[in-house]
């Protein structure tokens, strides 16, 4: 089932503010935010996302791929959390109205792989978010979350890549307590909506012990990938992203 067509839709003036809509050559079985990783930081983006997409697409799903400001391309807090919000949002305006209404907005679904793994269960978890916070009142509500070795307890999170969590956040827990409070998921909880974490033991970048203290604390699945590394789930030739995949399909069924 191939891609019939790529649009390419800005959320806002930056660079880094648009998204990629990738639609198959029917009506879609549901909408897959695409949401990728790299620690938040500038020299990873969007193109991490495509080959999954054109994989959902070709499953026939309508996949949505976001891009977003980055630490060192004026992102981290709060401006990673706004540019994530419209983007999600953007499905109920410019989106659907590219499509011409053809997306069944509730059925949206975020897939995020490492640092997108957080953005997307955050962004599940905005129904909940307290009046003024960035991204509180969602236009858009998920069904569900597929994290992708996900890193989901931000303060646990603290010393992994090099403080990658205290440049996103801009210092320390002790530093600053509130943020951490809201844009940690662990913290987020109840979510509100089922997150499923893929996750391989042999991942040295985010250790699955981010997903083990989010499900402990959830009762959500874990589905675990012996012997499998950090970039096992977007490789879509591997088992790992087939697992993804298949967590999709569950959320969407």
């Amino acid at each position: 089932m191939p891609v019939t067509e790529t649009l390419h839709l800005p959320y806002g003036p930056h660079p880094s503010q648009f998204g990629e809509l990738s639609l198959p050559d029917h009506d879609p079985r549901g909408v897959v935010v695409v949401v990728h990783g790299g620690f938040w930081r500038q020299r990873y983006g969007l193109e991490l996302g495509r080959p999954l997409a054109a994989d959902l697409v070709a499953a026939g799903f309508a996949a949505w791929t976001i891009e977003y400001r980055r630490v060192g391309g004026d992102g981290g807090w709060p401006a990673t959390f706004e540019d994530v919000a419209a983007a999600f949002d953007l499905l109920a305006g410019p989106v659907q109205d590219a499509t011409g209404g053809r997306l069944d907005l509730d059925r949206v679904v975020a897939v995020g792989h490492s640092a997108g793994g957080h953005l997307s269960v955050w962004s599940a978890s905005r129904p909940g978010l307290p009046t003024g916070a960035p991204g509180a009142n969602p236009a858009v509500l998920l069904r569900g979350v597929v994290s992708q070795a996900g890193v989901l307890d931000l303060v646990d999170a603290v010393d992994l890549s090099s403080g990658a969590v205290v440049e996103f956040l801009g210092g320390t827990p002790t530093e600053h307590p509130d943020r951490y409070e809201i844009a940690s998921p662990v913290a987020r909880v109840p979510i509100g909506v089922p997150v499923i974490c893929v996750h391989g033991t042999a991942d040295v970048n985010v250790p699955i012990r981010q997903s083990e203290r989010f499900v402990a604390a959830t009762g959500d699945e874990l589905v675990t990938l012996p012997g499998a590394d950090h970039f096992a789930v977007i490789d879509p030739a591997a088992e790992g992203w087939r697992a993804c995949r298949a967590a999709v399909e569950r959320l969407l069924a």
